[in-house]
C-alpha cells in the first residue's frame, strides 16, 4: 500500500522535514486588517509577531476549507497512492479537522482523519512518526502516532493571558487561574485540552520553571523548543539544560518560531517545547 500524508500548517514543520516525507500541509488562514493570509505565505512570522501587539482590530484565525483539503487528497490519490492519513490539530481548540472530515466524504475508504489531540509539534512529532512508518502501511503509521502520543508532552510559559482571554478557545484556563491578567500562566496540552499547571509573577520565574519541566523529561527520542518570537529565551532554555545534564538531549533538536495562526492565541514572548521521550521513559 502507497500511503500519502496530509497535515495541516499548525504542525509547524520544517520545509525540510515536509520535503523529506512528502508530505502534504494544508494552510489554516490568518485573518489580518480585512485581509486572508494562508498561513505561511505574505507575511514572515517575526514581522507578525513584531505588530501582533498594535493590531487593531485584533487578528483572527480560520480553519482551511472542504475544497483546500479535497484538493489534497485528490492530488495525492491522482499520484498513486492508495490510501491517505490526514492527522490534525485538536479538534476541541480548531475546527480544522471538522473541514479535513467533510472534505473525506468524497473519497469513500480512502481517507483515514486522526484527531492529534495536540497542536504545534505535538502534532508534527506524531505526523514525522507517522511518515517514518508509512512504507509498512496504514495500520503501522497509526500504531506509530499512538506510541508517540503517549510519550509526548508539551508545555507552554505564556507571556500574558491577554491573548488567551481574547480568543475565547480556553475559557477554563482563566477561570481556573481566577483570570488574573497580570500573571504569566504555565499550561500544558494533553489530549485535545490547555491544562493550567501553574503560574508565575516574572518571566524569570517561567523560564526556572519551563528548565525544571524539560530536565524531568528524562531520555527523550525527539525535543522542539517552542517559542512565539522570542529566540533567545528559546536557545537559553536549551542552554541551562544542558548545563545541568549535558547528555540528555536528543541529537536532533528543533527550533521553532511558533506558527502566526497559534501564536494569535497564545501571544508573543512566550516559550514552550514539545518532547516525546524514548521508548523505555528513562
Amino acid at each position: 500500500m502507497k500511503l500519502g500524508i496530509v497535515t495541516d500548517s499548525t504542525s509547524d514543520l520544517p520545509n525540510n522535514l515536509i520535503e523529506q516525507h512528502a508530505l502534504e500541509v494544508v494552510p489554516s488562514i490568518l485573518i489580518l486588517d480585512g485581509k486572508e493570509y494562508a498561513d505561511g505565505f505574505g507575511l514572515s512570522r517575526e514581522d507578525f509577531y513584531t505588530r501582533l501587539a498594535s493590531l487593531h482590530p485584533y487578528p483572527t484565525t480560520a480553519a482551511p476549507s472542504i475544497g483546500d483539503f479535497a484538493s489534497r487528497y485528490d492530488f495525492l490519490l491522482s499520484r498513486g497512492c492508495d490510501h491517505i492519513l490526514s492527522l490534525h490539530a485538536a479538534g476541541t481548540l480548531t475546527a480544522i479537522i471538522n473541514s479535513a472530515r467533510q472534505a473525506a466524504v468524497d473519497f469513500p475508504d480512502k481517507i483515514t482523519i486522526v484527531d492529534s489531540g495536540s497542536l504545534s509539534l505535538g502534532l508534527g512529532f506524531q505526523v514525522l512518526a507517522a511518515a517514518e512508518s508509512a512504507e509498512l502501511g496504514l495500520q503501522a503509521a497509526l500504531d506509530a502516532i499512538e506510541s508517540t502520543r503517549k510519550r509526548l508532552s508539551v508545555f507552554a510559559a505564556l507571556d500574558t493571558m491577554e491573548n488567551l482571554k481574547r480568543s475565547g478557545r480556553v475559557p477554563g484556563v482563566i477561570a481556573q487561574l481566577g483570570g488574573l491578567l497580570s500573571i504569566k500562566p504555565v499550561v500544558e496540552i494533553k489530549d485535545g485540552h490547555v491544562k493550567p499547571i501553574g503560574a508565575t509573577r516574572t518571566m524569570k520565574q517561567s523560564d526556572e520553571r519551563m528548565l525544571n519541566l524539560l530536565l524531568e523529561m528524562g531520555d527523550m527520542e525527539r525535543l522542539a523548543i517552542l517559542h512565539t518570537n522570542a529566540p533567545t529565551r528559546a536557545k537559553e532554555l536549551l542552554n541551562g539544560a544542558m548545563n545541568r545534564q549535558p547528555n540528555f538531549v536528543p541529537r536532533d533538536i528543533l527550533f521553532v518560531n511558533v506558527t502566526a495562526v497559534i501564536g494569535t492565541h497564545l501571544g508573543a514572548n512566550g516559550l514552550g517545547f514539545a518532547a516525546v521521550k524514548t521508548d523505555d521513559g528513562r
